[in-house]
């Protein structure tokens, strides 16, 4: 098997990124307008760079965020052996020549869920490796099994102590059928980047629909393997003996996008967001056109204008999360603090993490009335009157929607836990500033117990 043999003898040090604990400091109230660029998409990117072990030549990656997680990943391909260079403009090299230490510790995962996006490729291309059980934000459940048992399938044998996977193979992967319970991304994203060097044909079904999947497979293609759409949930993967370099750019961040146009709804004024993809927000302009919220689309531009706060208010509606094209999970909170501003009752249906509307507890902080009827249902009475007040960030999507209920609130609010909207976020406090908002953020030292 191509590059197969054993890895050098290596003395390993965990180089961390350090996640310092932050706050922001907002002053509210203050209607928002102007035009802001959207970054590279988080969820793309992030996978993208799992891919460069795939090959010992260059991947070229174009309009890549600059946000934590990527910082993360970048630490920890370097302590595999990847040499990763990142340019001013966006643009990251990254060369997986010869891999030496084949393995994924539990300080990478405990940070970043995206971490064991390394399992599919590393196995595929060097046949080994050990890998941690992953972390991340704790919005529900989301086990790795199904991972774990679409690499069984490709042939792969699977042990688990100690909290780590110990996964090997015994020459290539074999092309396999693999058929999930339930739609997964990043099992539908790991078990392609397993089977493009697989021996024989992969049908992965169902296979997830999101953008970031299909832009993954667009990368894989570029660098020769042959990957296919062969219906909408269903994926076929070729495998080949080799993979190349390639150079490619990664597409805009449709989370990012439906964030500033909820900055707009909520807190007031017009905002205009540019290099986004359209059709990857169906599912949230469908929420904006029944609430009432005004907006147009002009290209790749979406311009998106807020009733200004105490004058006047949208119509209260019931949103359903679902896999794409639905509306996304990620863009839950968003669409959640936009009912806050609805005249009437609306109601919440996550139905992708069970632990996602916990978020909602912190919105309570700034006068929203809110009830959490059951771990998947939530029911919002508006419209709400945002004051300003102090409250915790569970999550990345959560920290970045409290920050706007901080924003539309008059009076100085101070949110903890600022990192986790930085790991997601590219530049967020620098695009909102050049949007009117006032707010700073902060170190905060961990209080040391007494």
């Amino acid at each position: 098997m191509s590059d197969q043999s054993a890895p050098k003898p290596f003395s390993w040090e965990y180089r961390p990124t350090v996640l310092a604990k932050e706050a922001f400091h907002i002053a509210g109230g203050r209607p928002l307008s102007g035009s802001v660029r959207v970054s590279g998409a988080k969820n793309a990117a992030l996978k993208m760079m799992a891919a460069s072990v795939l090959t010992g030549e260059t991947l070229r990656l174009e309009n890549v965020p600059e946000i934590l997680d990527i910082e993360v990943l970048r630490d920890t391909l370097r302590d595999l052996g990847v040499a990763v260079e990142r340019e001013s403009d966006g643009t990251m090299d990254l060369t997986a020549g010869d891999v030496e230490w084949l393995f994924v510790p539990l300080e990478a995962a405990a940070k970043m869920r995206a971490s064991f996006m390394l399992l599919g490729p590393l196995l595929a291309r060097f046949g080994r490796v050990i890998i941690s059980n992953p972390g991340g934000d704790r919005i529900g459940r989301r086990p790795v099994n199904l991972h774990v048992d679409a690499m069984r399938a490709l042939g792969a044998e699977i042990d688990y102590r100690d909290g780590y996977y110990f996964a090997k193979s015994s020459g290539r992967l074999r092309g396999a059928e693999i058929t999930f319970p339930h739609v997964t991304v990043m099992g539908t994203e790991n078990a392609m980047l397993a089977a493009v060097l697989a021996k024989g044909t992969t049908r992965i079904q169902p296979a997830a629909r999101e953008p970031e999947v299909d832009d993954l497979i667009t990368l894989l293609n570029a660098m020769g393997a042959q990957v296919q759409r062969t219906a909408p949930d269903v994926i076929e993967i070729q495998g080949v003996d080799a993979l190349h370099g390639a150079t490619h750019h990664v597409m805009p961040d449709r989370i990012e996008a439906g964030t500033f146009a909820t900055a707009a709804a909520v807190i007031g004024g017009s905002i205009e967001i540019t290099e986004i993809e359209p059709a990857h927000l169906g599912g949230f302009l469908q929420v904006l056109e029944r609430m009432g919220v005004e907006h147009s689309v002009t290209g790749n531009t979406l311009r998106v204008s807020g009733l200004p706060q105490g004058e006047g208010s949208y119509k209260a509606v019931d949103i359903t999360t679902a896999p794409y094209p639905g509306l996304a999970t990620d863009l839950q909170p968003s669409a959640g603090l936009i009912l806050t501003r609805a005249s009437g009752v609306s109601n919440i249906h996550e139905t992708i993490f069970e632990d996602r509307l916990e978020w909602l507890v912190g919105l309570r902080n700034f006068g929203a009335q809110v009830e959490i009827l059951d771990p998947r249902h939530a029911r919002i009475s508006g419209p709400t009157t945002f004051t300003a007040a102090e409250a915790d960030i569970p999550d990345l999507r959560a920290g970045a929607t409290l920050m706007l209920a901080a924003l539309a609130a008059p009076g100085e609010s101070r949110i903890h836990g600022a990192h986790h909207v930085r790991r997601g976020y590219a530049t967020i406090e620098e695009k909102f500033r050049g949007l009117g908002a006032e707010l700073t953020h902060v170190s905060e030292e961990e209080k040391s117990p007494a």
